[in-house]
């Protein structure tokens, strides 16, 4: 299939995946000519790769071309439509052109049409690498097992659980974790990776400011301190976490209140929380059983209060602690 269609913000499978098309399709005798990386964001670099694309390799194997950042399936000008409309029939079985973006593809392009059309009479192929959010645990073991199989490890159901807890969504940390365990079990004879094995060689737990939120919610001030203390250890701007809270106790807000209404479409009180999937509103409804209004405008209060304390130059731990128990 002379086009790949690869898209998604999980970089390292999408690293994995690139580099599985290089190693298979180049001859390494002739890799420094045959293989073409580009930028799409570049000027004029989009129009080079179909160029390159329709012109044959030289001498063994295929010929690799790359454009990172391709603008053909998102926001793609007219012009540039038309050449590669123009192109996608020229380009020859012995050329790979790999066509990466972080973006989804816009499907109302004509671009994307033509892509999507090829990739259904099996002329080309689509590949998605997403990862998943912070609140998705599903997802988030998906990641997981999926990284470890794509590495030929095997991983014991606990591991799976200490490397989410340990690493979250962080995909290219996962993926230099698991080698490292990968190494150690082989050094220790092991077929299997242990949860042991992952709580002594990974430091650290993953933490975000959602977590923050639920240990606000479930009434655990201490809890909630230590995990704002690792963030900012961390690095995370203070003034971000707020954010990220201020945000995440607004859409349980609005959960609550139209519930409280009697609302029970889960697209509606979505649209309204600011909440772009559905689907996790089952999620938050879980999380707010037994709560009221009352608790998530105290919360956003306080936060206030942070934030002021923050703006006037509190140092973020003092400006937490005295929102959160003042």
């Amino acid at each position: 299939m002379p086009i790949q269609l690869l898209w998604g913000d999980d970089s390292a499978a999408l690293e994995r995946a690139i580099q599985a098309v290089i190693d298979s399709a180049l001859d390494p005798a002739w890799a420094s000519v045959n293989l073409s990386r580009l930028d799409g964001s570049e000027n004029g670099q989009a129009r080079q790769a179909l160029e390159e694309a329709r012109t044959p390799p030289f001498g063994g194997g295929a010929r690799v071309v790359l454009l990172q950042r391709s603008p053909f399936c998102n926001a793609c000008p007219s012009e540039l439509a038309d050449r590669f409309e123009a192109s996608i029939d020229a380009i020859p079985d012995s050329t790979q052109l790999l066509l990466c973006n972080p973006n989804k593809p816009d499907g109302r392009l004509r671009t994307t049409k033509a892509l999507q059309k090829r990739v259904k009479a099996g002329q080309a192929k689509e590949l998605s690498f997403k990862l998943p959010a912070v609140w998705d645990g599903a997802g988030q073991r998906q990641l997981v097992e999926r990284t470890a199989g794509e590495l030929n490890l095997t991983l014991e159901p606990a591991a799976v659980d200490a490397l989410i807890d340990a690493i979250g969504s962080d995909s290219t940390r996962l993926s230099m974790e698991l080698q490292k365990l990968a190494l150690h079990a082989e050094s220790t004879g092991s077929q299997c990776i242990s949860a042991t094995a992952v709580h002594s060689l990974i430091d650290g737990l993953s933490t975000n400011a959602l977590q923050v939120g639920d240990a606000l919610l479930t009434g655990d001030p201490g809890e909630a301190i230590a995990l704002f203390d690792a963030l900012i250890d961390g690095g995370e701007p203070a003034l971000r976490i707020v954010a990220t809270l201020s945000g995440q106790i607004r859409g349980w807000l609005w959960v609550l209140l139209l519930e409280q209404q009697g609302e029970r479409d889960v697209a509606v009180i979505a649209k309204a929380a600011g909440i772009g999937n559905p689907k996790r509103i089952y999620v938050m409804r879980k999380q707010l059983q037994g709560r009221s209004p009352e608790r998530c405008l105290n919360l956003l209060g306080r936060l206030l209060d942070v934030e002021a304390a923050l703006k006037r130059g509190a140092q973020p731990g003092d400006a937490f602690r005295d929102g959160l128990l003042g």
